[in-house]
């Protein structure tokens, strides 16, 4: 079994201090979400911890790598190569960092984009990785006021925040945000319809 400590200390010294610290607030705010949702707290650790593991690599690496481990690189992420960082953070999490549970590098995969067909712990740290208590920004208390009711609530209004920072940036939405954002939208008019919510 994957020593949490040993993977934390190898990530510490590829990360800043302060993308570190991060990554240790998603890791604690995923097991959180994880003991409160029924997900497994311990791949919902280990995934937070990872999430970020590519990160520190700048645009121009981010494309090498992708394209010499023949990644699929669209051309959202041709144009903004930082959103490569998830993918190929969830092949180091297992190249470098020993973690071969598919659930853990999937969830690393979809951290940025989100996207269609989420599983649990896929939509945990999505989330996790905004609220996590070291981010700051206009609508955060909500985000996690809301995070304490409803983890797909929660979850569709972390997609709404960043569907609107995008467009205000004048930058580039990738298609899996939008698709995970709209599947979100219509599995609540579904539930709605039936006389349910999106609680969990």
């Amino acid at each position: 079994m994957i020593e949490y400590e040993a993977v934390a200390e190898q990530l510490r010294s590829q990360l800043s201090e302060k993308r570190y610290l991060h990554s240790i607030g998603v890791s604690r705010t995923a097991a959180c979400l994880a003991r409160q949702f029924g997900a497994d707290v311990q791949k919902a650790a280990l995934a937070g911890l990872l999430h970020d593991c590519a990160r520190a690599l700048p645009d121009e690496q981010l494309l090498s790598i992708a394209e010499e481990w023949g990644l699929g690189i669209d051309r959202i992420e041709r144009e903004t190569p930082v959103l490569l960082h998830a993918k190929l953070g969830s092949l180091l999490a297992a190249r470098e960092y020993g973690v071969n549970d598919r659930e853990i590098c999937r969830a690393i995969a979809f951290h940025t984009t989100g996207g269609p067909g989420m599983t649990l712990l896929d939509e945990i740290i999505y989330l996790a990785d905004f609220i996590e208590p070291s981010r700051s920004f206009p609508g955060v208390e909500e985000l996690r006021n809301l995070a304490e009711e409803s983890l797909h609530g929660a979850l569709l209004a972390a997609y709404n925040q960043s569907v609107i920072y995008i467009l205000h940036n004048g930058g580039l939405l990738h298609p899996d945000t939008v698709a995970g954002r709209n599947e979100l939208v219509m599995q609540n008019r579904r539930e709605l319809g039936s006389g349910g919510s999106l609680d969990e």
